[in-house]
């Protein structure tokens, strides 16, 4: 489903960027970073769209399924800071990589023998703890490859990244026609394939390391959520991110009783993520029209207008068209703004506790309150109440967003060279 380096990463010691640059000016390995993001998000495709077909299978109920899909929100609230405060104390972050992606293996492979209720809850929660880690350490070592004199190249970052969403939209298609082909029964099986390609991808990784930290504690990140402009920052993400809940969580629902086909749901999914990965191509041209703090504000209006839009006209597809159009905004230039700005708040061995925090404030609480907050409003209230209520969330996003730019302290004037 987004700078300049700080100084610590360029003053002393050989970092990343010190072995991976050539001459060309190019980073070396970005291809096997953008191999890991593809598999990663095929997972993902695999098993976020067709596991609650799997666990119906077994006889789960509709809560119980409903139950282990949020363990997703759930783990997210603590086990990407976990893994990335080992990554910011140690600068060890592809090595923990690997370690998460064998995590995942094992409990991918765990889902071969789990037939009840608890083992199945029991072993997809250690699947969601492992695979927790992955975009955080992946995103703050990234940053750290793609970021020269001070500046984060974001045209490579975009080109980076897109393959993530090129993952997620093949395995969606060509899982669920092999599912089709095969049926339900054969669903673990793919997991466990899917996740052995990440862990492939994650050995693959250069084996980067940032400067020695031995001696030294990482810097904390309390005094920087206190300062204004990051406090306000998080806030306008959780409030987009909020909106966004309803699209992942009932949009599809919300479709079939308006009485839509499931060709008509698929091509409109289709549709939103075919946008995510033009945007994500073109990142480059994108990310210099305006500064982060600005595209922030852009993206809460389209996501009101895209949510008002869908509540207000959901009969209608070509209204529907236009709102899933609207995701290279309110999604793509969102995440690409995030990025930035994360990597300009939390500089050096801060970098993957921020990375962190944008999953932990950005795509775990506001899952959980989503979720649970969105089922209630549909069931008292009917499915378009849950788009409203997102629309309305992306105007408070708009409303933190004006408080963090009328907060924001431009970065200092690099110094002047000695003659």
């Amino acid at each position: 489903m987004t700078e300049p380096a700080g100084p610590a990463e360029n003053a002393g010691g050989a970092g990343e960027g010190a072995d991976a640059a050539p001459a060309s000016g190019r980073p070396a390995g970005l291809e096997r970073f953008a191999a890991l993001s593809f598999t990663y998000f095929a997972a993902v495709g695999l098993f976020n769209p067709f596991a609650p077909l799997w666990f119906q299978s077994l006889g789960l109920s509709t809560i119980t399924i409903g139950a282990i899909a949020s363990l997703q929100s759930w783990t997210r609230i603590l086990a990407p800071y976990a893994w990335s405060w080992s990554g910011d104390q140690s600068g060890r972050r592809v090595e923990l990589i690997r370690l998460a992606a064998l995590g995942c293996v094992l409990a991918a492979l765990g889902l071969l023998g789990v037939r009840s209720a608890l083992a199945v809850s029991l072993v997809t929660m250690l699947l969601f703890m492992a695979n927790a880690g992955v975009v955080p350490l992946y995103e703050a070592s990234l940053a750290h490859l793609l970021s020269v004199g001070g500046t984060m190249d974001f045209a490579r970052y975009g080109r980076v990244r897109v393959w993530g969403s090129v993952g997620f939209i093949v395995s969606v298609l060509l899982f669920g026609a092999l599912l089709d082909l095969a049926g339900t029964g054969i669903f673990p099986w793919f997991v466990a394939a899917m996740n052995l390609l990440l862990l492939g991808a994650a050995l693959r990784l250069p084996p980067l390391r940032e400067e020695a930290h031995a001696g030294a504690r990482a810097p904390a990140v309390l005094p920087l959520l206190k300062e204004p402009a990051v406090a306000w920052f998080f806030a306008s993400i959780f409030f987009t991110v909020l909106a966004h809940t309803s699209l992942y969580a009932f949009f599809s629902l919300y479709l079939v009783s308006l009485g839509y086909d499931k060709s008509a749901v698929g091509a409109l999914w289709a549709v939103s993520v075919a946008m995510e990965i033009a945007f994500f191509w073109t990142q480059g041209h994108w990310t210099s029209v305006l500064a982060p703090e600005r595209w922030l504000q852009v993206v809460a209006l389209a996501t009101t207008l895209r949510f008002a839009a869908i509540a207000a006209g959901g009969r209608w597809a070509l209204v529907l068209v236009a709102a899933q159009v609207a995701h290279a905004v309110s999604f793509a230039a969102h995440h690409a703004a995030c990025i930035a700005l994360v990597h300009r708040h939390f500089p050096g061995r801060l970098r993957g506790r921020g990375q962190a925090l944008y999953t932990v404030l950005g795509y775990g609480l506001s899952g959980v309150l989503g979720g649970v907050g969105g089922g209630w409003l549909i069931e008292h209230l009917g499915f378009a109440s849950v788009f409203w209520a997102a629309a309305l969330s992306g105007l408070v996003a708009l409303l933190c967003s004006r408080r963090a730019l009328a907060h924001h302290l431009p970065a200092p004037a690099p110094a002047p060279a000695a003659s």
